[in-house]
């Protein structure tokens, strides 16, 4: 009740018309509880804005010229969502209600060099993903970058084991000065929570432990529906420490009986021994993480995302029934599996540029989050 008084006229007739569709004076005024006269005020605003217009005519019942209706002009910008990595880079770009209007995969930035190179490789990459869908540049209002690494909260890159070239550099301002718009950056697994909290498999729980198992296992955490940070921007960043068996320096996860996670699994369903009882060494360690995490912070949910979740019942199965024991109490802890898979980084980004940005994006104060719908990657 606080929030939505909060906000103002202008900005609550704006949600409506863009979350639940067209409508006229009369509607805006009962659906929003809010005096004819105050709505009809904060209309020349949001004309002014560019985010609201009239909509086509409807043909009443009664006789007369039917009501004016008002619309919300998603077309009016873009907001983009890049999720950079050694191996891929993803971008997605929606509009201002949060439709998804392009999305596309490239090969990562391993190849390119520098470090400069590297962002390079990266702006050319949203670059194409705009002028494919035949977006110009100057409709961007706002990007969000997923990239492996610990960020601060003014976007600056303080490590990244796995982009070294990054670590203390601005990625933010040197993407700022190329787009010429607001540009947030944030650590890819935590953004990936936010993700699977706003438009994935967590939406109703405020509470989670997200945990990213791929070549790394890397931990984010949702608390009271917020991303948290902790005092110096590593929180949930345990993989090396809760996780035992990783490689010390770089957290990577180390196979024996094959080279990759999938042909590991692929003998296990072969009934190669030794990959039956390494994958079950590792269902265990990784249960023990989560459990030790999980006594810390009682999450509501765990949601277990990265490439190995592509596994599906083959790991999330054992794993479920692993954690229990591991916790030692008789409390119900569900594990599910991430709805958004790999696009789930670049998603959480696009949120968090609408989050963070919403005054530059949307031109009026107090703007929420679009419902933002998720796409498939690489088309």
């Amino acid at each position: 009740m606080e929030q939505r008084q909060m906000r103002s006229v202008a900005a609550r007739a704006a949600m409506r018309l863009r979350d639940l569709g067209p409508a006229t004076l009369s509607e805006l005024s009962r659906e929003l509880d809010l005096s004819r006269t105050s709505v009809e005020n904060a209309l020349p605003q949001l004309s002014r804005s560019g985010l609201v217009a009239l909509a086509p005519a409807t043909q009443g019942t009664g006789a007369g010229r039917p009501a004016k209706r008002y619309r919300f002009v998603a077309s009016e910008g873009v907001v983009v969502g890049v999720d950079v990595g050694l191996a891929s880079v993803r971008v997605v770009v929606a509009d201002l209600a949060g439709t998804v209007a392009a999305s596309r995969q490239f090969a990562g930035i391993e190849e390119a060099g520098s470090g400069a190179d590297k962002l390079v490789a990266t702006i050319e990459c949203i670059r194409a993903t705009l002028s494919e869908a035949g977006i110009l540049q100057a409709r961007v209002r706002s990007i969000g970058t997923a990239l492996p690494g610990i960020v601060n909260d003014r976007g600056q890159v303080v490590r990244s084991i796995v982009i070294p070239e990054w670590t203390g550099a601005d990625i933010a301002a040197r993407m700022r000065e190329t787009f010429a718009c607001p540009v947030t950056v944030d650590n890819g697994v935590r953004l990936a929570a936010v993700a699977e909290h706003h438009l994935g498999v967590a939406q109703l729980i405020d509470d989670i432990l997200y945990v990213s198992v791929g070549n790394r296992i890397a931990t984010s955490l949702i608390l009271n529906g917020v991303p948290r940070r902790g005092a110096h921007h590593i929180a949930g960043d345990v993989g090396r420490v809760a996780f035992r068996g990783l490689k010390a320096h770089t957290g990577r996860i180390v196979w024996e009986s094959a080279p990759t996670a999938r042909e590991v699994f692929d003998r296990a369903d072969a009934g190669d021994k030794a990959a039956v009882d390494e994958i079950a060494r590792f269902v265990d360690e990784v249960a023990h993480g989560i459990a030790v995490l999980s006594m810390a912070i009682d999450p509501a949910m765990i949601v277990v995302g990265g490439g190995l979740s592509g596994a599906h019942e083959r790991f999330l199965g054992p794993l479920r029934r692993a954690i229990p024991a591991q916790v030692g109490y008789p409390i119900d802890l569900p594990v599910v599996e991430a709805r958004l898979g790999a696009d789930a980084p670049a998603h959480g980004a696009l949120v968090h540029a609408f989050r963070t940005h919403a005054d530059d994006v949307f031109g009026i104060v107090g703007m929420s989050v679009p419902p933002i719908i998720p796409s498939s990657a690489g088309q």
